[in-house]
């Protein structure tokens, strides 16, 4: 690709994935991300959660200093509480649904355009329940998207659901792309404009999809990519599963080749033509250094590996 990526795109990473001590929301939160800020290669920061709220103007002042895009992962949130919004529960699923809400308050508190979640782990319930779980899914979704309607001030907050694996690791209900781009429909026919799908590319072979497999049905609803790997080789090995291992880790399913195949399905799709709230659309890497590592290490490798794929577009 002769073209800068920056015609097309905003780079990002994610805050709680490259640095994993701040996934309970505690920790070096703005001293890590003032290293992304200063960092000219990153436009975007993906952060989760912040249990402490004095931290969040401080991001706030932080990205508008250095002209850094703000998003936010609601995934934490659910990850360490066991929250599933597909839970056939409604106790369950209310007290889901209540932990989004407390993102999408921190989003707008940071000025953030665009927040990524997903259902929850372990909400496939299996294929006889699979039609109960899917309607309580959509449920929380159209009331999450109302909520964030209902808080807008000068824009509206995007909320993205992003597809995980169904049988490895988060046993998540979406899943299968078919069954995404179906939900993604039936959410929108309740006039939630500010909905749409987060695509892994790490999610993708614990799937068992091709890039175009998990592109193609969900075009109409794409509105973010995480670019990440996985290791599926050996369970035993400390990567194993949705662990998210740098770019190059021995045994691991992605790299250059597996990058560029899908940057090609989201160009001839035409995801980077489309208008989002955030301006040029956010592509954020989702990596996790090994036990022991060092992100700045991680950080200089995904780089690498992004440069490498760009010059074989």
């Amino acid at each position: 690709m002769d073209a800068p990526w920056q015609k097309y795109m905003q780079l990002g990473i994610v805050h709680f994935m490259i640095y994993p001590q701040l996934l309970r929301g505690d920790g070096p939160i703005l001293e890590t991300a003032r290293r992304i800020a200063a960092d000219p290669f990153f436009e975007a920061l993906e952060i989760g959660l912040v249990n402490d709220p004095a931290v969040l103007p401080q991001l706030k002042a932080m990205a508008e200093e250095s002209q850094l895009t703000l998003g936010v992962g609601g995934q934490p949130g659910l990850l360490t509480t066991g929250g599933n919004l597909a839970n056939l529960d409604e106790a369950g699923r209310l007290a889901a649904v209540a932990n989004v809400k407390a993102s999408i308050d921190r989003a707008y508190a940071v000025g953030a355009r665009l927040m990524a979640f997903f259902d929850g782990k372990n909400s496939y319930p299996g294929p006889e329940k699979e039609a109960q779980a899917r309607a309580q899914l959509v449920k929380s979704v159209q009331e999450l998207c109302a909520y964030a309607r209902a808080k807008a001030t000068d824009y509206t907050l995007v909320l993205s659901l992003e597809v995980f694996d169904r049988a490895i690791e988060k046993r998540s209900l979406l899943g299968p792309a078919p069954l995404v781009a179906d939900v993604a429909a039936e959410v929108r026919t309740a006039g939630c404009d500010n909905f749409g799908v987060t695509v892994d590319l790490s999610h993708i072979p614990q799937l068992g999809e091709t890039a175009r497999q998990s592109l193609e049905p969900v075009r109409d609803y794409l509105v973010h990519l995480h670019v990440g790997n996985c290791l599926l080789t050996d369970k035993s090995h400390p990567a194993y599963g949705d662990y998210h291992p740098p770019f190059g880790c021995p045994g691991s399913a992605n790299g250059a080749d597996e990058l560029v195949e899908f940057l090609r399905v989201a160009f001839e799709i035409g995801f980077f033509d489309k208008k989002f709230p955030t301006g040029r659309p956010v592509v954020t890497f989702e990596v996790k250094p090994l036990p022991g590592g060092d992100p700045e290490l991680v950080i200089a490798g995904t780089r690498r590996t992004w440069e490498l794929a760009w010059s074989r577009l």
